[in-house]
């Protein structure tokens, strides 16, 4: 069984019953967040800058394993993955993680901008030679069993699904026949859904099995994804598009939710995880096993907790952001 299932620090699963439902109050300004490609190279330098800079900030939450607050992202989604994924509140959750990530950045490390998404499907066919992967003004390219070019060459990642004391080196190996999933025509045909539960599943299928096991080696992970700085980008770009699909119908679409709590057995098996502990279960805010706008969306304490009815209007007061094309 993977440990993360099995680590139970005192101070995380505290800090999930104590977080409070958060929201912003009167008006916001929207965050614009930007296509990769469409980035000038100073707003990409502000960007990788920053999460630089969470890489260097020492850590704050006095968890067991993060030396750093980018491994406090890490964990808070490592430590839940048998519980965010397969579930009905799978693009709820990363929503929210998308955005938790880019309020850190912009208010402990000087980020100016909204968090930019990579267009993956523009980049079928010729997945090498995305501007993502530029060593200049990208994240870097393969580089072997470790990256070795770009801002984050010889990245250390401390935290695995097996270890919150690893030193394993972010990798690569690209897979362009996968990343072929992430097609237009795919997503078309997830944008011809007609229920929360079809494009979930759609979504899941094809864009969101691209970007993992297309780019492959870290992302591909499915705990400890988040060590690799594209997961960002990856997750942002599969939220526009949950976004496309709410907004194509907002009447009926903008808070349509549906699905499980607990991921099937059969995945909690293919993916050698444990069944949810009840410290997980309790918390969520949902008396049954069906998936509500009143379910918990917890943080570990990076932001504070929210539900599936917070974040499921992207201009709301709780995301405040907006996807430029």
């Amino acid at each position: 069984m993977r440990a993360v299932i099995l680590w139970t620090c005192g101070l995380a699963y505290a800090a999930l019953a104590a977080g409070a439902t958060t929201s912003t109050p009167g008006n916001c300004t929207a965050n614009k967040r930007k296509a990769w490609h469409k980035m000038s190279d100073a707003e990409k330098t502000a960007f990788i800058d920053a999460e630089l800079c969470l890489m260097d900030s020492p850590p704050k939450m006095g968890l067991e394993g993060p030396n750093s607050r980018w491994d406090e992202l890490v964990y808070a989604h490592l430590v839940q993955s048998n519980f965010i994924h397969s579930v009905g509140a799978f693009l709820p959750w990363h929503r929210y993680f998308v955005h938790a990530h880019e309020y850190i950045l912009q208010t402990e490390c000087n980020y100016t901008g909204g968090h930019p998404y990579w267009h993956e499907s523009l980049d079928v066919g010729a997945l090498n030679e995305s501007s993502v992967f530029d060593p200049a003004t990208g994240f870097g390219g393969e580089g072997g069993h470790c990256v070795d070019d770009g801002p984050f060459q010889h990245l250390v990642l401390h935290l695995n699904q097996t270890s919150l004391h690893d030193n394993a080196c972010l990798h690569r190996s690209f897979v362009p026949e996968t990343f072929a999933l992430a097609k237009q025509e795919n997503v078309d045909a997830c944008m011809a859904a007609a229920t929360y539960e079809e494009a979930w599943n759609c979504l899941i299928e094809n864009p969101h099995v691209a970007g993992h096991l297309g780019v492959g080696g870290t992302i591909a992970d499915i705990v400890a994804s988040p060590g690799d700085p594209l997961f960002y980008l990856h997750h942002a770009n599969l939220d526009r598009l949950w976004w496309e699909w709410q907004a194509a119908n907002l009447t009926s679409r903008l808070y349509q939710i549906s699905g499980t709590n607990v991921p099937p057995q059969s995945y909690l098996d293919e993916e050698n995880f444990e069944y949810p502990s009840a410290a997980l279960r309790d918390y969520d805010g949902d008396p049954g096993n069906v998936t509500t706008l009143n379910h918990t969306l917890w943080m570990v304490g990076l932001v504070p907790n929210a539900t599936v009815g917070d974040v499921m209007d992207l201009h709301g007061r709780v995301n405040c952001a907006e996807y430029v094309y």
